[in-house]
C-alpha cells in the first residue's frame, strides 16, 4: 500500500517529506509533481528500484531516463557541461526543460542511453520536489508517468493513488501539475561545435533559450 503524503505547493512541510525520503533511502519508487507533470522517481545508485521504475511504465534500456538535480553545479558532476552548453543551461534552469547530454562516470552504466550514453537532466521549478531534492542530498532518477498504453502523463494524485498504490511506494500530492510535458533539448552535438537539437516543443520556451 502506498503511503500518501499531503503537501503545501508554496510551503512544502519537511517534517512529510523527510518521510518520503527515507521510503526513497529504502529502495522505495515514489510519484512526485514536477513542474511538468506527475514522474516516478528512485535512487540513482539502486538497482532494484530503477528496474521496478522500468517495469512500472514498461520500458526499455533505450528509452531516456531523467536525473532531476537541485541546481546547475550538481547537474555538471552528472554530465560533461563545455561554456556554450552552459550558458544555455543558465538560461532554462530551473525550469521545465530535459538536457540531453553526455553522461559522466557518476551515471551508472544502467541508466545511461545505452548506445550513446547520455543522460536527461533536469533542475524542476517545483518548491514541494526542489525541497525533496535538497533533504535528499542527492539527484532523483525519473520518469514521467504515462502508465502503460496510455499517452497521457497522470496528473491526478489520487488516481494516481487508486490505481498503482500496489505497484509503488507512495504518493507526493501538492496539487496538480500543469499537465503539458516538458522541452526536450539534445546538447550533445555542441561538444563539438553543433547546435542544439530540440527533440520535442513542450512547456519550456524556445525563445527563452534564443532557439
Amino acid at each position: 500500500m502506498a503511503q500518501y503524503f499531503e503537501i503545501h505547493p508554496e510551503n512544502p512541510q519537511p517534517r512529510l517529506l523527510k518521510q518520503a525520503v527515507s521510503l526513497l533511502q529504502g529502495g522505495g519508487v515514489l510519484a512526485v509533481p514536477t513542474d511538468s507533470s506527475y514522474a516516478l522517481v528512485c535512487q540513482l545508485d539502486d538497482s532494484k528500484a530503477v528496474e521496478r521504475l522500468r517495469r512500472i511504465r514498461q520500458i526499455d534500456e533505450k528509452h531516456h531516463l531523467a536525473l532531476l538535480c537541485r541546481d546547475l553545479s550538481e547537474l555538471s558532476s552528472y554530465a560533461r557541461v563545455d561554456n556554450r552548453q552552459y550558458r544555455l543551461l543558465k538560461l532554462g534552469t530551473p525550469g521545465p526543460y530535459t538536457f540531453i547530454l553526455d553522461a559522466t562516470k557518476e551515471v551508472p552504466r544502467r541508466v545511461s542511453h545505452p548506445q550513446r550514453k547520455t543522460i536527461g537532466l533536469r533542475v524542476p521549478d517545483r518548491k514541494g520536489l526542489q525541497l525533496l531534492l535538497e533533504l535528499m542530498g542527492a539527484p532523483l532518477l525519473a520518469s514521467t508517468f504515462i502508465p502503460p498504453g496510455e499517452t497521457e502523463p497522470l496528473n491526478d494524485p489520487e488516481e494516481i493513488r487508486e490505481r498503482f498504490e500496489k505497484l509503488i511506494d507512495g504518493v507526493v500530492d501538492a496539487g496538480p501539475c500543469p499537465q503539458q510535458p516538458t522541452t526536450v533539448i539534445d546538447m550533445t552535438a555542441m561538444e563539438n561545435g553543433g547546435d542544439p537539437v530540440v527533440v520535442r516543443e513542450g512547456r519550456g520556451s524556445l525563445q527563452a533559450l534564443g532557439l
